[in-house]
């Protein structure tokens, strides 16, 4: 097989299956997490016009109670495929930290999610439920918790 010749999808393709093969995990570590996050970063703070003084500390347990705050958590939840029909989705947040969480903390990580389930049941609008849950994860545990 000529390797110049594949397309890019077909040499990604390739390169699944001998991942596969081998078992190689595509967990991320937790700086290459946090570097990916300020992509969705990026993204969401100009859409829900929030500032860094506002955002940058949510990762260290600064939750403002602010409504474009609250907008910005439910962005980067969207962006990184937990919402689903404007819905936090447990099953998603669980799949999404077995891809991509390391190691060290994927099991803190689904103990907190699995703690905060419940907490988005308790609101109809998605920025607050989103809000609520990321507070009540970082309160949960705060070492494992990462936030872009």
């Amino acid at each position: 097989m000529d390797v110049k010749k594949l397309s890019l999808s077909n040499l990604f393709v390739v390169v699944l299956l001998i991942c596969f093969m081998f078992d190689l995990s595509f967990a991320m570590t937790r700086q290459q997490l946090k570097n990916s996050g300020k992509l969705m970063k990026k993204s969401c703070m100009p859409k829900n016009d929030v500032t860094e003084e506002q955002i940058g500390d949510i990762s260290s347990g600064k939750f403002i109670e602010e409504r474009n705050v609250m907008c910005y958590i439910a962005c980067v939840y969207t962006m990184t495929q937990v919402v689903k029909n404007n819905k936090i989705s447990y099953d998603a947040v669980i799949k999404q930290v077995d891809m991509m969480f390391p190691p060290e903390i994927k099991d803190n990580v689904k103990a907190a999610a699995a703690h905060c389930k419940d907490v988005s049941k308790k609101y109809k609008d998605l920025c607050e439920a989103s809000y609520w849950t990321a507070k009540c994860m970082y309160d949960f545990d705060s070492e494992s918790f990462i936030f872009p």
